[in-house]
C-alpha cells in the first residue's frame, strides 16, 4: 500500500477508533456494579492463603 494512503487512514479513522476505544474503556471501568469487583481485586495482594 501507499504510505500516504495509510497515513491518511491513520489520521482520520485511526483517531476515531482510538477515541471510541477510550470511551468504551472508561465506560466499562465505571459501569454500575463494578465497585465490588474493584474492591475485591484491590484486596488480592493482601490475602494470606
Amino acid at each position: 500500500m501507499d504510505y500516504n494512503l495509510m497515513r491518511e487512514f491513520a489520521d482520520s479513522w485511526g483517531l476515531v477508533a482510538m477515541a471510541l476505544f477510550f470511551v468504551g474503556a472508561v465506560a466499562f471501568a465505571f459501569r454500575p456494579g463494578s465497585r465490588g469487583q474493584a474492591d475485591e481485586a484491590a484486596r488480592i495482594p493482601l490475602k494470606d492463603d
